[in-house]
């Protein structure tokens, strides 16, 4: 099987293939790839019916909607997604989210609670296919780093903390992470031992087969034993808070009604959650993709991510995104294809149909340690001291974002880890590095920023200046006052000065205009100004903004040498002689 995009098919069978990737590959499939991709399936179904359950757990629904969550997701992304390995369901991440922001809308009741979510679900569902429609599949590369690792991090301890009530069999308290785990404390002598003993063994279990059997699915082993024992030795009888009835059949169709007023609540937080789910999904996605030599497409991958939410919200179940652990898990169980997590679909239905009734008897104690076990690997130690190393800026970053999530709340931190973002990148486009130039001695025409190269040779009266990124209309006023202040405040005489532009395509009217009043400046002065390497787009703005008549078509240069010897011919010629012309040729 390919996996080299389809667009390239002719007429609307490569339209479809582009939109709907199944019908390119499920035709060619390789049957001997099932039992491979049966493996696999099961493998992941073992991983996800636990996992979904607790999910449901934290995000405030019942655990049938977990397992809802799996009949529309894995079959909605193996349809539209171009990724072999990637599974989509329920995280942890998305499920913390969406509880937050239904809490904040008061539902009633548990029904309207419901329904609420599957409003949140639907309505991020469909975020993502206008977004990938409109081809905003970049729009992760807009997320530091940094800071979506400080808000992970913040987000397991936040998961973890609000977990510990069941886990020691307890009230949950209110307020931030530190209030809730200062409640866990102080409530210590109220706790069930028997639930808390329940609850730790589950978790060294779960530790110890990811450690010692990591091919087993310890989610499935500790899921069915703690229900075997529940069930043995009666443990609700006794104190220890168990699931409870989990009504069994095919979901109904959640059609929600939503005001104008809650929509428009949801909104916002739908597009946080946009961000944080199809970030983590690329990143899983594109991982695999390049471990197996195939593409992915981005804008793709957005509506597969979108059709597979909205899927999930019309069955009534959680926000869903791409795991990194569980696609790892499918990939190490030898799956080859998007058909093993079909039916991984296929061990759901039959779960939700006929295995249903056997987690009544299943402890929270044992979800609360599934849940914990889950998150426990997004608490990357490791990853954080990278970041330090490499630039304690971001890390500070990355630290406001996850002490946010611990004495604020979810939803702030997550605004406050976007706008954090935003600040660092229009910070660092508006304040570029002005490279000072000079030739390149081992190089015949090459150029070199002298405080990088300190053998680069210095021109004689030539300013030779270079924004080390593209210039708009954030950073323009910023690069015309520093090429003003390096002519100003010479260490030689300048007698003409070159703007190498090749990092910019095109320029905006503020652009124009910054140049236009830098030229006016140099002309004050009597120096000469000419440009290197304005491209095509570039070229034609400068026309049509008037910027090119007052520089002069004859002081525009195709390459970075011939204005440096038009340059160097300035301060040889009486005042007032034209310069040699470059031919103001389009790049």
């Amino acid at each position: 099987m390919s996996g080299e995009p389809t667009s390239k098919t002719p007429g609307t069978q490569g339209a479809l293939a582009r939109f709907v990737p199944i019908t390119s590959w499920l035709p060619r499939y390789n049957w001997k790839w099932l039992p491979a991709d049966s493996i696999a399936g099961f493998t992941i179904w073992g991983l996800l019916i636990p996992e979904m359950i607790a999910y449901a757990s934290l995000a405030g629904l019942p655990p049938q909607a977990g397992v809802y969550t799996l009949l529309g997701s894995l079959v909605l992304y193996a349809i539209f997604g171009t990724s072999r390995q990637l599974v989509v369901a329920g995280t942890a991440a998305a499920a913390v989210l969406l509880a937050a922001t239904v809490a904040g809308l008061h539902p009633h009741n548990a029904t309207n609670y419901a329904e609420l979510a599957a409003a949140m679900v639907i309505v991020v569902g469909i975020l993502l296919v206008i977004g990938g429609l409109c081809k905003l599949g970049f729009i992760t590369t807009f997320l530091s780093k940094p800071v979506m690792a400080g808000f992970v991090f913040g987000l397991a301890i936040f998961i973890s903390v609000s977990q510990l009530p069941k886990l020691f069999g307890i009230k949950k308290g209110k307020g931030d992470t530190v209030q809730q785990f200062v409640h866990v404390l102080a409530n210590l002598g109220h706790a069930s031992w028997l639930t808390f003993l329940v609850g730790i063994v589950a978790l060294a279990l779960l530790f110890a087969i990811k450690r010692y059997l990591p091919r087993v699915p310890g989610g499935l082993v500790v899921l069915v034993l703690g229900i075997a024992l529940s069930a043995a030795f009666s443990l609700s009888k006794h104190g220890v808070d168990t699931v409870g009835h989990i009504p069994s059949g095919l979901p109904s169709l959640v059609v929600p009604h939503l005001t104008r007023n809650q929509l428009w609540v949801l909104i916002p937080s739908a597009i946080g959650l946009m961000l944080v789910i199809f970030s983590e999904a690329l990143g899983a996605a594109q991982t695999f993709a390049e471990k197996h030599h195939y593409r992915l497409d981005p804008n793709q991958e957005m509506i597969a991510m979108g059709a597979a939410n909205v899927g999930s919200g019309f069955l009534g179940g959680l926000a869903v995104g791409g795991s990194m652990s569980q696609s790892a898990v499918n990939d190490g169980a030898g799956a080859r294809t998007q058909m093993s997590p079909i039916v991984a679909a296929v061990l759901s239905l039959i779960t939700i149909v006929a295995l249903a009734p056997v987690f009544t008897d299943l402890p929270e104690a044992v979800l609360a340690a599934l849940i914990i076990h889950a998150v426990s690997g997004l608490m990357d130690v490791g990853k954080m001291k990278r970041f330090y190393r490499l630039a304690p800026g971001e890390f500070w970053l990355g630290m406001i974002t996850l002490l946010s999530v611990i004495v604020i709340d979810v939803l702030p931190a997550m605004i406050i880890g976007i706008v954090l973002s935003i600040i660092v990148m229009v910070g660092k486009a508006s304040r570029p590095r002005i490279s000072v130039l000079g030739a390149d001695p081992k190089v015949p025409g090459g150029y070199e920023d002298v405080q990088r190269h300190p053998d680069a040779e210095s021109i004689p009266g030539v300013l030779l200046v270079r924004p080390d990124a593209p210039m708009f209309y954030a950073n323009a006023e910023e690069i015309r006052d520093n090429t003003q202040t390096l002519l100003d405040s010479p260490t030689r005489p300048v007698n003409a000065v070159i703007l190498d532009l090749d990092a910019n395509d095109e320029i905006d009217i503020t652009s124009a205009e910054n140049l236009g009043r830098l030229v006016d400046h140099l002309h004050d002065k009597h120096v000469p100004f000419g440009i290197a390497h304005l491209h095509g787009p570039a070229h034609d703005m400068a026309e049509r903004a008037g910027l090119l008549a007052k520089i002069g078509a004859d002081h525009v240069f195709d390459t970075t040498a011939d204005a440096v010897a038009w340059a160097s011919q300035q301060g040889t010629q009486p005042a007032g002689s034209p310069g040699t012309s470059g031919g103001g040729q389009k790049t």
